[in-house]
Parts: structure tokens; C-alpha cells; sequence
């Protein structure tokens, strides 16, 4: 599933996606269930949707996305419920180049600013890839990747044989993902 998800991206990058399974058939095909191949645990930036960047279509992705790709309870349920419920076997967490949340967490935690509302869970869980990271903004998504998927693969639902998890990052500059985990 790893490589169809590749070459999908491939396809987006160069500016030949085909828009594959996205037509009224599709929709009445999968209206009565569902069977994704696929979740991907990414970023809410409007920037990065999953099923553009893989060139995918209705059904293929269960998709799960939050600020920088912060993992909580119920987040860990959502992906969890993929291979669970529906079989996916392929968990990809998606990290991307200039990721609005983790800069916006490394210039809080930096200027030892508090931010409003809510904001300061999401400072919270990535404030140990700052400091391992030094405060730069790409070794935080790129260590904060690699820390997602170390956690889903030692979920005990998500761990063995059935369930694969990888981790990847999306260059906004190319339009390309790359494996890094």
C-alpha cells in the first residue's frame, strides 16, 4: 500500500494526478460502507489534504488530522479504529515542511509566551522535540514524526504483523513525501 500511496504522490507532484475514484459511481459504491487501505494521522494545514497529496480517491484513506499531528486519547482511537474496524493495514503519520503549529510552538516556547485558549496542549506535546530539536522548526516535524510512529508502533493495537506504520514528510516547495520513519 506504501508504494500505491508513493506513486499517487508522485503523480501530485509532477502535475498529473488523475483524480482517481472521485465520481458519483464511487460515491454510491462506498455510500454503504467503508474499506480503506490506509490511515493517515497528518496535520490540519490547509496546505497538506492527504487524499490530493496521494492522489487518492473516495474511500481509499481514513484520514485523522490535528495540529501537527498531536496524538491524544482520542486521536490514538481514531487511528486505532482503521485497522480495527475497517482492516487497514498501512498507518502513515504525515509531517510537513514549515508546519504552521510547530512554529508557532517553538516561538511560544522560545519567547516563554503562554498562548490563548487551547493552544497551550499543543505547545505541551511537542515542547520535548523542542528541546531535543534545539527550537528549529523542521528538526521539530521531522523528530516529531519519528516519535509518532515510535508511540503507534508500541500501541499494543497497532503493533505486529497486520498493522505497518511509517512516517513521512511533505515538502511544500515539491509536492513530494518522503519516507523517514
Amino acid at each position: 500500500m506504501w508504494a500505491s500511496l508513493q506513486r499517487g504522490n508522485r503523480r501530485w507532484a509532477a502535475g498529473a494526478s488523475r483524480r482517481p475514484r472521485q465520481d458519483p459511481d464511487r460515491r454510491r459504491q462506498v455510500a454503504a460502507g467503508q474499506s480503506p487501505h490506509a490511515v493517515v494521522l497528518s496535520c490540519i494545514d490547509s496546505r497538506v489534504p492527504p487524499e490530493v497529496v496521494f492522489d487518492a480517491g473516495l474511500g481509499d484513506l481514513l484520514v485523522v488530522r490535528t495540529a501537527a499531528h498531536t496524538v491524544d486519547r482520542l486521536v490514538t482511537a481514531a487511528v486505532q479504529f482503521g485497522p480495527q474496524a475497517l482492516h487497514a493495514r498501512l498507518v502513515v503519520v504525515l509531517g510537513h515542511q514549515r508546519c504552521g503549529a510547530i512554529s508557532a510552538a517553538a516561538r511560544a516556547l522560545s519567547e516563554q509566551e503562554t498562548l490563548p485558549g487551547e493552544l497551550p496542549s499543543i505547545v505541551a506535546a511537542l515542547e520535548p522535540v523542542y528541546t531535543g530539536a534545539g527550537g528549529e522548526v523542521d528538526a521539530m516535524v521531522r523528530a516529531h514524526i519519528v516519535g509518532t510512529v515510535a508511540s503507534l508502533r508500541a500501541d499494543a493495537l497497532l503493533s505486529g504483523k497486520a498493522t505497518t506504520v511509517v512516517g513521512a514528510y511533505y515538502s511544500l516547495d515539491t509536492g513530494l513525501v518522503r519516507r523517514v520513519a
